[in-house]
């Protein structure tokens, strides 16, 4: 996997939007809060552009995509917002571009889809975090977090604190690349070019307003297609609004009946705080909590 270079004070980053449309009240506090990092800030027109409900035509959130990566001058790469649209662009990407060019590239939710497409075609580890037009908050957590993986080693003591602070289902101890993020998207990629791979890995799951059903319901499709057994271990962010304690049913049914080990807890994806995770990294999971090793 190639890891890419981390940040100097006075670099310039890019914000450019590949799902939905952005709020610009909240796009104009997330530059600030990006600024406030002692980063400079490059925003992208697809930022500022509406297409339905999408931000700016898929052509145009292509070529920013693209023009963030090719540009030597820009050294990170936040996606503005989720919503829906990422898994649109797939086909188009130039791969070869993003690889050549690699730099850390930031955003949850829809940005799933780019996450694992990145992850596996390009084996660019890429960074599951807080984007800054989204509607949840920058906490002083979220924003340490992300400070440690973007400026500092991946072994940075306060942000593997948290990853410690886990329950678990099913305990034991498991290595492997960590793959994985928002359940929907996961779901969506099954059956196409761009199906996510969770052989020998540590998949993670986070979710958000879907009911207990639709949860179950997606669990099943990744059950059923293989990708749960694959696994070599199971970590399961937030799920709110819905509980663990709603979700009984479904971890007890589709979950545990893989005997593996299955954790519970990581503050990462539509939650506050919200940690930054490096996907694409080799991780242990254990009692201990989860380890980036690699």
């Amino acid at each position: 996997m190639i890891f890419p270079k981390t940040l100097k004070p006075g670099d310039l980053v890019a914000i450019t939007a590949v799902s939905g449309f952005c709020n610009e009240g909240r796009l104009h506090k997330g530059i600030k809060i990006i600024e406030s990092l002692d980063l400079k800030v490059q925003v992208m027109k697809s930022c500022y552009s509406k297409h339905d409900y999408f931000a700016g035509d898929d052509k145009l959130r292509l070529t920013n995509l693209h023009e963030a990566f090719n540009d030597k001058k820009i050294k990170a790469v936040f996606t503005a917002r989720g919503g829906y649209g990422a898994a649109r662009l797939l086909p188009f990407i130039d791969y070869n571009l993003i690889k050549m060019n690699p730099k850390i590239f930031v955003g949850f939710s829809d940005v799933t889809a780019l996450h694992i497409a990145f992850n596996q075609i390009c084996k660019l580890v890429t960074f599951h975090g807080p984007m800054p037009a989204a509607s949840f908050p920058f906490d002083e957590i979220t924003l340490s977090s992300l400070h440690e993986n973007l400026f500092e080693s991946k072994t940075v003591s306060s942000t593997f604190a948290l990853y410690k602070n886990l329950n678990a289902l099913i305990p034991g101890e498991m290595a492997g690349i960590i793959t994985g993020g928002n359940l929907s998207v996961i779901a969506a990629s099954i059956g196409t070019a761009y199906e996510i791979n969770t052989k020998n890995r540590i998949l993670f799951l986070e979710e958000t307003n879907e009911p207990p059903y639709k949860v179950d319901r997606l669990l099943l499709q990744l059950k059923q297609a293989g990708k749960l057994r694959d696994a070599n271990a199971i970590i399961l962010g937030d799920l709110s609004p819905e509980s663990y304690v709603s979700l009984k049913t479904s971890i007890n049914e589709i979950l545990l009946t893989e005997n593996k080990p299955i954790y519970t807890g990581l503050q990462c994806g539509h939650c506050t705080p919200n940690i930054t995770l490096p996907l694409g990294t080799l991780v242990n999971i254990s009692h201990k909590g989860l380890e980036v090793t690699a």
